[in-house]
C-alpha cells in the first residue's frame, strides 16, 4: 500500500479540472467531475486527424494519448505512457458499461449517499459522512479485463484492446473494512462483498440485465476503498465520482463507479454482468456461472518504447521501457529479451515503489544493430508466478497476460 503520508500532490499530473474552473468560473465547476468542457477546435481537429475524435464528455482528455473505438471505450496509446508510474487522468482510458449518470450527481459531491447492507447496523451513509469514518491511500493497477484482447487470433467479440485498456491511479478514500467496522461489523455466512453502480438503467428492460453490479471474494474487503480522490483530485464523472470502490488488485469491472449499494452477501450478485457476464469460457461456448469470473488480474507487463509508435529506432544503445505489475501480489523482477524470447536480461525498477498494487517503471540499456528485432518482457510477482508467453484461450478475450502476444517488433536504422 501507498505511503499515507505522501503528499496527495506527489503525482504531477495537470489538473484539467482546475484549468477548466479557471477558464469558466463557478458554472464551469460544477462541470468538472465530469470534464466535459469544450475543447479548442485545434484540439478537436488534433483528435479528428488521430481517429475519430473524443466523446464530448471526455473531451477534457488528450487528444494526442488516445484511441477511440467508442463513445464508451477510449484506449491509452502505447507509445503515450510515460515513465512517472501514475497515469495522468488525461490519459486514463475508458470502459463504460452504461452511460454515466447526469453531471448533476457531482455539484454536491458529499451529498451522494450509499447504502450499505450485509452489516450488524445497516444504513446510509453520505459521502460527507464517510470522510468522518477513516482515510487511506493506495496506488492501483486499473485494468479493463479485455486488455490485450487485439491479439487474440479468435477475434473475441469486444473492444479490441491493445495495452492501453490500463492505467496506474493514486485512489484516497474510506476503507471499507473501516466502514464495516463501524456499523457493528458483517453478519454472519458472509462470502462475498458486491457494489451495485448508480447508472440510469434504460427503460423496458429488466434490471438485473443491465445493471452494474459485482460481487468478489470477502478477503477483497481487507484493501478495499470507497474513494472519492483519484490522483489528487476529485474523481472525474467519467471515472467513477463523486464515489467509486476500489477493489486493488482486480480488474476494473470490479470497481464500481458512481457506488450506490455496498453488500456483504452469502451469495454472487444474480445480475446478468456477474452470473453470465466476465467469465472465463472455453472457445466456442457461452459464459456460464460455473465458469471462472474475472477477479484477481493475473502477473504482467509489457514495452512502452522505443519504436512502439511504428517509428525506426536508431542503432546504438537504446533505453527499452515498460511496466509491469503482479495483480494481486507484488511484482518481484522483470526480464526483457531483444530476439524474441531466445535470451533474456533482468531489466531494472526506475521510480518509487508505491505498493503491491501498482505497476513498476523499468528499463535495460541495450545494443542494437541496424535490422528487424523483436523485443519482449517478462515479469515475475513476489510469489514466484512468472507471466507465460501464451494467452489463456477463452471466448471472451479475458486475461491476456501473454509477453509473446505483447512483444513489439522494432526497426533499427
Amino acid at each position: 500500500m501507498a505511503d499515507k503520508t505522501m503528499s496527495k500532490r506527489i503525482i504531477g499530473v495537470s489538473d484539467p479540472q482546475r484549468r477548466n474552473l479557471l477558464a469558466g468560473g463557478a458554472t464551469a465547476l460544477a462541470a468538472a467531475g465530469l470534464g466535459s468542457f469544450t475543447r479548442t477546435a485545434a484540439a478537436q481537429a488534433a483528435s479528428a486527424a488521430a481517429g475519430k475524435p473524443l466523446p464530448t464528455y471526455v473531451a477534457w482528455k488528450d487528444p494526442s494519448a488516445m484511441i477511440v473505438h467508442s463513445s464508451s471505450t477510449v484506449e491509452t496509446r502505447r507509445s503515450a505512457f510515460g515513465t512517472s508510474i501514475v497515469t495522468p487522468a488525461e490519459q486514463l482510458y475508458i470502459r463504460n458499461n452504461l452511460p454515466a449518470p447526469d453531471a448533476s450527481i457531482v455539484a454536491d459531491r458529499d451529498a451522494w449517499e450509499v447504502t450499505v447492507e450485509g452489516v450488524r447496523n445497516p444504513r446510509k451513509l453520505s459521502v460527507k459522512e464517510l470522510k468522518g469514518m477513516g482515510l487511506e491511500t493506495v496506488a492501483t493497477v486499473l485494468q479493463c479485463s479485455g486488455n490485450g484482447r487485439g491479439f487474440f487470433p479468435s477475434k473475441p467479440s469486444g473492444t479490441p484492446w491493445n495495452v492501453g485498456a490500463a492505467g496506474c491511479v493514486v485512489w484516497s478514500g474510506v476503507p471499507v473494512r473501516a466502514v464495516a467496522e463501524a456499523l457493528g461489523g458483517t453478519v454472519d455466512s458472509v462470502s462475498y462483498m458486491t457494489g451495485t453502480g448508480g447508472e440510469k438503467l434504460p427503460e423496458g428492460l429488466d434490471p438485473k440485465s443491465v445493471i452494474v453490479e459485482r460481487s468478489v471474494p470477502i478477503a477483497a474487503m481487507a484493501d478495499a476503498l470507497l474513494a472519492w480522490e483519484m490522483n489528487g483530485a476529485p474523481i472525474p464523472l467519467a471515472h467513477g465520482g463523486p464515489l467509486r470502490l476500489i477493489v486493488p488488485g482486480y480488474a476494473g469491472v470490479n470497481n464500481i463507479k458512481y457506488v450506490k449499494r455496498l453488500a456483504f452477501t452469502a451469495q454472487q450478485s444474480d445480475a446478468k454482468i456477474q452470473q453470465t457476464g466476465y467469465r472465463i469460457s472455453p472457445l466456442g461456448q457461452k459464459h456460464e456461472p460455473d465458469h471462472p469470473s474475472v477477479w484477481e488480474m493475473n502477473t504482467k507487463s509489457w514495452i512502452n518504447s522505443p519504436g512502439t509508435d511504428g517509428a525506426s529506432v536508431p542503432a546504438g544503445v537504446v533505453q527499452v521501457k515498460g511496466v509491469a505489475f503482479g495483480g494481486i501480489n507484488a511484482v518481484k523482477a522483470v526480464e526483457v529479451s531483444v530476439d524474441g524470447g531466445k535470451t533474456w536480461k533482468e531489466a531494472k525498477f526506475v521510480g518509487p515503489d508505491l505498493g503491491r498494487y501498482a505497476w513498476r517503471q523499468f528499463v535495460l540499456a541495450v545494443k542494437l544493430p541496424p535490422g528487424t528485432h523483436t523485443l519482449a518482457s517478462r515479469a515475475i510477482d513476489s510469489k514466484g508466478n512468472r507471466q507465460p508467453e501464451e494467452r489463456l484461450e477463452n471466448s471472451g478475450g479475458y486475461n491476456n497476460n501473454s509477453w509473446r502476444d505483447h512483444a513489439v517488433q522494432v526497426t533499427v536504422v
